[in-house]
């Protein structure tokens, strides 16, 4: 892949961010649900206009890979979701402001998507035995996605908001949409500073699973990164669009959990074994599906529902 095509792609993502931050979300308002879905189904179908070129300009096989990726960090995103949204409760964010800490949020999760992307690239390039290696701990990651617990989230326990908090002194209330704010004198953060760095840590922390995911269904560097951006941009109309109903998606956890060992237990035995494309889609496809019909078959009890 030449340079001027990186350069353009990149060129695009920088437009498309300007255009959200600058005109469409100038005004700070409250995202209605009417609103996500709208962008949400921008964002979706940007990604599949996209695909179709790479379709006619690369191939069916790439184009495939694409898919798998996007569908596959998509997934694994809606994690995320779930932890912004309890994130936001415990700091009492405005609605009116939480777009602004997803968006700043996203375009963190961009930059350090590449490097980590590039990072993983090149250790599969020099080094042929960490394609093992990364097998290996999908597999791990999946199985204790599995049965992991579910925890009650403690951000005061976050070893960069303990490092913020010893440097810079914390306000205790929010200063309309600002992150930072001078009295008298002294530059103070926010809470809405504190909640975009844990947002930032987070993300971080979920890209160690996803990255690796995408990295195993193809080593096309310009495909993994472009499936990659295309999934984190649609991510916050995706979360107002699914805020009030995430709840529902109960088992989707346990989904996303058996696609890690798969797509792990897939590299691992590659050198033995070469999974069709469409076979490896097909079967990711059906794990979401049936993760989600399964979610709304059997809704998860709520502590109120008490036995008559």
């Amino acid at each position: 892949m030449n340079n001027t095509v990186w350069i353009l792609f990149n060129a695009l993502i920088v437009f498309l961010l300007a255009l959200d931050l600058l005109i469409i979300n100038r005004k700070a308002h409250v995202i209605s649900v009417k609103e996500a879905l709208g962008w949400s189904a921008f964002w979706i179908g940007l990604a599949a206009i996209f695909n179709v070129v790479i379709y006619f300009w690369l191939g069916a096989e790439l184009a495939l890979e694409f898919t798998a990726g996007y569908l596959i960090e998509k997934s694994l995103s809606v994690d995320n979701l779930f932890v912004f949204l309890m994130l936001f409760a415990y700091f009492k964010v405005p609605a009116i402001y939480q777009h602004k800490v997803l968006f700043w949020g996203i375009l963190g999760a961009i930059i350090f998507r590449a490097i980590f992307i590039f990072a993983g690239i090149e250790l599969l390039n020099r080094f042929s035995f960490t394609v093992y290696i990364l097998g290996a701990f999908l597999i791990f990651a999946g199985i204790k996605m599995f049965f992991a617990k579910e925890k009650p989230l403690n951000p005061e326990k976050n070893v960069v908001l303990a490092i913020i908090r010893l440097f810079v002194p914390v306000t205790n209330e929010y200063h309309e949409g600002n992150f930072w704010v001078r009295i008298k004198g002294v530059l103070h953060a926010t809470p809405l500073f504190v909640v975009l760095i844990i947002v930032e840590t987070t993300d971080i922390v979920f890209a160690v699973d996803s990255v690796p995911a995408v990295l195993a269904i193809s080593k096309d560097p310009f495909i993994v990164y472009s499936s990659n951006i295309f999934a984190i941009l649609g991510l916050r109309s995706l979360f107002f669009a699914l805020a009030g109903i995430m709840d529902l998606f109960h088992y989707l956890k346990y989904g996303l959990a058996l696609i890690l060992a798969f797509v792990g237990t897939k590299i691992v035995l590659s050198h033995w074994y070469h999974m069709d494309i469409v076979l490896s889609l097909g079967i990711v496809g059906f794990i979401l599906l049936a993760s989600v019909i399964l979610s709304i078959s059997f809704p998860k009890k709520s502590h109120l529902d008490v036995p008559k």
